[in-house]
């Protein structure tokens, strides 16, 4: 049987996250001091005494997971992962574990990719929202026929678990596909507090200013698969893993169908490594004999 790592997204984030690691380690320290200066500002301070509502600015957010994701694995001794994944821009901290990516380019490209998806989230006001307990195709469905019937764009953007899908859209959008979501039979409809539509159309800015970057980014071969969001399989070839990590911010987070795809290939372990649960509560939603834990 196999051991999967897996690392967690924007909403792990945490006031306090990562000065633990800070304080006790000179590695961690080090590592924080050089994301300081990769990044121009220091990520380390809000991390370690900003609010939430500093912690929740997408350009912070994500460095700041993936900075503490990172350091969380390099302080890991013990056996190294037969597989890896992340949801959404945990992708980059996977990609760092199994050795396609340098610490130093994963940050900066989540740097870019941070800023990109917030200037995106400005020119296009939108939104997310988490549709529970309705079936994945009636979702899919009520989408389509939203966007189709309004000219709103909304789609399916994070598969988190069976009963768990998170839709993304325009503000008007959202609002109209909530109601019908609800009027369907789902449990709830609630729009969540993030700014903009992740994983959507709307994310097309972004996407160019991301390749841009990742086309001058050295890429190594993986020391074990990626199971990309995008695709919800085993990547190893490391211009696929490339493409699909282009890919992976205008098309759904797959992240149901990822987590079923390792256990069929042979994973009965999954350990989460960076801030927070989530991913733990997830994987044994999609299937509960799987035993979980975390480093963090």
């Amino acid at each position: 049987m196999k051991h999967a790592f897996v690392f967690p997204g924007q909403g792990s984030q945490s006031p306090g996250m990562g000065k633990t690691h800070y304080d006790n380690s000179a590695f961690a320290k080090k590592l924080f001091e050089q994301a300081n200066e990769l990044l121009g500002f220091r990520i380390s301070d809000i991390m370690f005494t900003g609010s939430e509502a500093d912690l929740k600015q997408t350009k912070v957010t994500q460095p700041a997971v993936f900075l503490h994701s990172v350091i969380a694995f390099k302080s890991i001794e013990g056996p190294r992962p037969d597989m890896v994944a992340g949801h959404s821009l945990g992708e980059f901290s996977a990609l760092v574990a199994n050795g396609v990516l340098s610490f130093e380019d994963a940050l900066q490209l989540v740097s870019i990719r941070a800023n990109a998806m917030q200037t995106a989230c400005e020119i296009n006001p939108s939104t997310m929202a988490a549709v529970l307990a309705l079936d994945d195709d009636k979702v899919e469905a009520i989408c389509a026929e939203v966007t189709s019937k309004t000219g709103e764009i909304v789609v399916a953007a994070n598969y988190n678990c069976p009963g768990q899908l998170v839709i993304s859209g325009t503000l008007k959008g959202i609002d109209i596909a909530c109601e019908r979501m609800k009027a369907a039979g789902a449990k709830r409809a609630m729009i969540l507090p993030v700014g903009g539509a992740f994983h959507s159309p709307l994310m097309e800015p972004a996407k160019a200013q991301l390749q841009a970057a990742i086309d001058k980014t050295t890429f190594y071969n993986p020391s074990c698969p990626v199971y990309q969001n995008a695709v919800a399989r085993a990547v190893i070839n490391k211009d696929e893993i490339k493409q699909n990590l282009i890919d992976q911010l205008t098309s759904p987070v797959r992240w149901t169908q990822s987590v079923q795809a390792m256990i069929s290939d042979g994973a009965n372990r999954f350990t989460e490594v960076g801030p927070g649960k989530v991913l733990q509560g997830l994987v044994a939603k999609i299937d509960k004999a799987m035993t979980t834990d975390g480093v963090n």
